[in-house]
């Protein structure tokens, strides 16, 4: 269920469907980020029974061919605890089809098209952090910037409806939610030696702390 359901959910994103609670950022940073949903007056009828404070770090400088590595943190702020959210985004163009992920014990992950969401065997309490780490390769043919959307997807499911049908939840409406930070990685191209040349600084590479692998099985990156 929850599996599918993710798909939904990308879907609902990727149409634009899913609302972006009230002074959510999307600014990028060098190297974090951090976002706290605060719902404005004319959108507090719209209010989540959860928001979520979101900070990424990722790997700001990479070559052809190597890793990006993002750190991803989701505090829960309330009101109310979280137990229908999901962890991860929108991975860049042109990345090979499989990654790494290391996440807390019971996580699961589903990757189809550039979406890439994990989802916890247990709920978030108001007040607490979940995180996910995730590391992509990149085709060697890729250049240019990296630009990935990481953070939270969260529907508003009450208690009771959690098996539901997706095709039942999308007939009643459910609201759905996102808190995403565009963070970018530039990726650095090899330049031909002559007078004067300085060579690049070497690129830092990350590993995640976990040996979980998941694949795009459609190869459709």
């Amino acid at each position: 269920m929850r599996r599918s359901f993710s798909l939904f959910l990308a879907g609902g994103l990727a149409a634009g469907t899913l609302a972006a609670p009230g002074q959510v950022s999307a600014a990028t940073t060098a190297t974090s980020a951090t976002t706290a949903a605060a719902p404005t007056k004319s959108t507090a009828r719209l209010a989540p029974y959860s928001s979520f404070k979101i900070s990424v770090k990722h790997t700001t400088r990479t070559k052809r061919g190597g890793k990006i590595t993002y750190y991803v943190k989701a505090k829960n702020l309330g009101p109310h605890y979280a137990d229908y959210y999901w962890m991860g985004g929108e991975v860049p163009k042109g990345v090979v089809p499989t990654l790494r992920w290391g996440g807390p014990k019971g996580t699961k992950c589903t990757w189809e098209d550039r979406w890439f969401w994990c989802w916890g065997p247990i709920r978030l309490e108001k007040g607490k952090t979940d995180w996910l780490n995730f590391q992509v390769t990149l085709k060697k043919g890729t250049t240019g910037t990296a630009k990935a959307r990481v953070g939270v997807l969260s529907f508003d499911v009450d208690q009771g409806m959690e098996n539901m049908s997706e095709a039942e939840l999308k007939r009643l409406g459910i609201k759905g939610y996102h808190w995403l930070k565009t963070v970018k990685t530039t990726i650095v191209s090899p330049s031909r030696p002559g007078r004067g040349y300085t060579p690049p600084p070497p690129v830092q590479e990350y590993n995640p702390p976990s040996s979980h692998v998941e694949t795009n099985n459609k190869k459709d990156t």
